[in-house]
C-alpha cells in the first residue's frame, strides 16, 4: 500500500505522521513545493520509527511527482491556510489553481488513486476536483465533516462531563462556519439521546461552538489547526486501507440525495477500500432539511466563483 500526502505544512505533516504511526502504508510519500521541507520532515518522522515501533518507509520530495507513482490513496492539503479574520471563501481564487494543478500531476502517475481533499474551501475544492479530473465520483472525498464531527463530540463531552469515545454525533452540510449543521437530535451518549441530558440553552451553545470551531482555533493560533485535521485524515485513510466500512460525514458528490445535485456536500457515507460506497439517509426533519438546503445554496454560490477564474 502506497500513500501520498501533498503539502508538508502543519496539516499535511501531521496527517503523514499519523498515517505512518498507524502503519497504514508500506510506503508513504510527503511532497511539497518548498525546497527541502518535505525531505526534512520525512527524515524527522523516520527517526521516530524506532521509538514508536512502525516500519512505514517515508520519502520526502520537492515537487517531484514521479516519486508518488502508483499511490493507492493521495491526500491533498496544499494551499494557503486561513489567517485570523479570513473566511474559507476568500481562499477560493488562490487555492483553486493550486489544487487543480496538484490533482493533474498526481493523476499522471497514479490514475487509479482515491483522492482525499483537505484544502479549503473544502467543499468547493472537492467539487473542483470532481468536475475537472475525470475521476469516478466514489474516489473523490472531502474530509471536512469528519473533523467537524470530532469537534462536535469534543464540545458535547465537555458539557456532559463524559468520554468523547462514548458519543456518537455527526455534522453534515458545508464545511464552513455558517454552513455546517451539527445534528444534535441524532447525537447519542451510549445510545441515549444527548438531548435528554442537556437543556435547550446548552444544546444551542454546543451547536454554536461547533460551527465556529475552526475559526476559534484560527484566532488562538494565528493559522489553521493541524492536530485534529491530521487525525481526521488518518481516520479516513484507515477506513479506506483496512476496508472498515466506517460511517463518516464526508463531502461527496450527491445526485438527488438530501434534495441536492451537482454539488459536493457533507453527508453520511460508508467508507471502504474503493472510496465512498453509499450515502446514508438520516431522514432530516423539515427544519433540518431547510437548513441543509440553505447550506447547499451557500456552497453552490462559492462554486460559482470557479466559473469566473
Amino acid at each position: 500500500m502506497k500513500i501520498t500526502v501533498v503539502g508538508a505544512g502543519a496539516v499535511g505533516a501531521t496527517s503523514a505522521d499519523n498515517i505512518a504511526r498507524k502503519e497504514l502504508a508500506s510506503e508513504l510519500v510527503l511532497l511539497d513545493i518548498k525546497e527541502g521541507i518535505a525531505e526534512g520532515k520525512a527524515l524527522d518522522m523516520t527517526q521516530t520509527a524506532a521509538l514508536f515501533g512502525f516500519d512505514t518507509r517515508i520519502t520526502g520530495s520537492t515537487n517531484d511527482y514521479s516519486k508518488t507513482a502508483n499511490s493507492d490513496v493521495v491526500v491533498i492539503t496544499s494551499g494557503l491556510p486561513r489567517k485570523p479574520g479570513m473566511t474559507r471563501e476568500e481562499l477560493i481564487g488562490t487555492n483553486a489553481s493550486i489544487v487543480k494543478g496538484v490533482t493533474e500531476n498526481l493523476l499522471k502517475y497514479s490514475p487509479n488513486a482515491i483522492i482525499i481533499v483537505v484544502s479549503n474551501p473544502m467543499d468547493t475544492m472537492t467539487y473542483l476536483t470532481l468536475t475537472t479530473s475525470g475521476v469516478p465520483k466514489e474516489r473523490i472525498i472531502g474530509m471536512g465533516g469528519i473533523l467537524d464531527s470530532a469537534r462536535f463530540k469534543c464540545y458535547l463531552s465537555q458539557t456532559l462531563g463524559c468520554s468523547p469515545n462514548d458519543l456518537n454525533a455527526i455534522v453534515v452540510g458545508g464545511h464552513g462556519d455558517t454552513t455546517m449543521i451539527p445534528l444534535i437530535r441524532y447525537a447519542t451518549w451510549n445510545s441515549v439521546p444527548v438531548t435528554e441530558f442537556l437543556s435547550e440553552e446548552q444544546q444551542q451553545k454546543i451547536v454554536a461552538d461547533t460551527m465556529v470551531g475552526g475559526a476559534t482555533l484560527t484566532k488562538l493560533l494565528g493559522t489553521s489547526a493541524w492536530y485534529a485535521p491530521g487525525a481526521a485524515v488518518a481516520a479516513l485513510v484507515e477506513s479506506i486501507v483496512r476496508d472498515e466500512k466506517r460511517l463518516f460525514s464526508c463531502s461527496v458528490s450527491v445526485n438527488g440525495e438530501y434534495g441536492q445535485s451537482d454539488i459536493c456536500l457533507g453527508v453520511p457515507v460508508i467508507i471502504g477500500k474503493n472510496g465512498w460506497e453509499k450515502i446514508v439517509d438520516y431522514k432530516l426533519n423539515e427544519q433540518e432539511q431547510a437548513t441543509f438546503s440553505k447550506s447547499a445554496n451557500a456552497v453552490r454560490n462559492m462554486n460559482d466563483v470557479l466559473k469566473t477564474l
